[in-house]
């Protein structure tokens, strides 16, 4: 099969690795070149090994199309790319396009789902390689592969197992394109939901909320040492914005009202929520990290 990747980061490069690996052919490799991207590692890693490297927002031109077809591809493959393919490069492959995508379809689809699985509570989580249709993450299901969501997973491991589970999903695919038979199983779309680059609650913490909940939207914004798509969970101290950057469950309930720092030692602030005490060990304040114990003290007031 001649295959063209579309993708992006660490998972693009290990994506390359398994096509060069494999039986089929790689003729062109999409991605975003230095200037248009912090993380460029796809594109000199494919330009080191001398394959024909190309800026992947060429997928968003019907004119592409055209190069393709004169190409012969059969394959389409995106692995993390930032870009909506255009209906008639899609159609331009002559097997088809294949996604890869973080998340169990068709519950998850759209954008951060890692991060919305961990901020509702989920115990479970999957991946999902579909075929590409016009509507994004609407395609049938080729594979799929699920996993438990650890209950300190944070947004940065959670999408970690993401892209190890979803490799294996893509050597499956290679496998099956030399064998010729790819499963097509129709989502059923009455269970979709799409989730676009919105933070929950506008990025705000309530302390009215349980501990669990407060410690869940910490952990899905937590990306470090990578930045953040959510932000961190932000709050009001002494009348100035605060971010929440790492915080863990005490377990310890509390009657006070909640948002009231308790006690502050080396491990870090205890702050009152609707059910309990939640220790909070980092925050930014004023655009600086520093451990919540040598900023905040007790009695101080957080706010929403």
């Amino acid at each position: 099969m001649n295959i063209v990747l579309v993708a992006e980061q660490g998972a693009g490069v290990q994506a390359l690795r398994a096509i060069a690996e494999s039986k089929h052919r790689l003729s062109l490799v999409l991605s975003s070149p230095p200037e248009n991207s912090k993380s460029a590692a796809l594109w000199h890693v494919s330009r080191q090994l001398g394959y024909d490297t190309r800026p992947a927002n060429l997928v968003k031109t019907p004119e592409f199309a055209l190069d393709l077809q004169r190409r012969a591809v059969d394959v389409i493959t995106s692995v993390h790319s930032l870009y909506i393919v255009h209906p008639q490069v899609l159609t331009a492959a002559r097997v088809g396009a294949f996604n890869l995508h973080p998340g169990p379809l068709p519950r998850y689809a759209g954008l951060n789902a890692p991060s919305w699985a961990i901020y509702r509570g989920e115990n479970q989580f999957g991946v999902t390689l579909h075929w590409m249709s016009p509507e994004i993450d609407a395609g049938p299901i080729v594979f799929q592969s699920f996993f438990p969501i650890g209950l300190d997973d944070t947004a940065l491991t959670l999408s970690y197992t993401c892209w190890k589970e979803g490799l294996l999903l893509l050597r499956r695919l290679l496998d099956a394109l030399s064998a010729g038979s790819l499963p097509s199983i129709p989502q059923d779309l009455s269970q979709r939901e799409y989730l676009d680059e919105k933070v929950p609650n506008q990025g705000r913490i309530d302390w009215l909320w349980p501990a669990q909940n407060i410690y869940n939207f910490v952990r899905a914004c937590d990306f470090h040492p990578f930045l953040s798509p959510w932000g961190h969970p932000e709050s009001t101290w002494r009348g100035e914005g605060m971010q929440i950057r790492k915080a863990s469950l005490t377990g310890l309930s509390c009657s006070i009202r909640p948002g009231i720092v308790g006690r502050v030692d080396e491990s870090g602030a205890c702050v009152s929520c609707g059910d309990e005490w939640l220790r909070v060990q980092n925050i930014a304040v004023r655009g600086r990290c520093v451990e919540a114990a040598a900023v905040l003290k007790s009695g101080d007031s957080l706010c929403a």
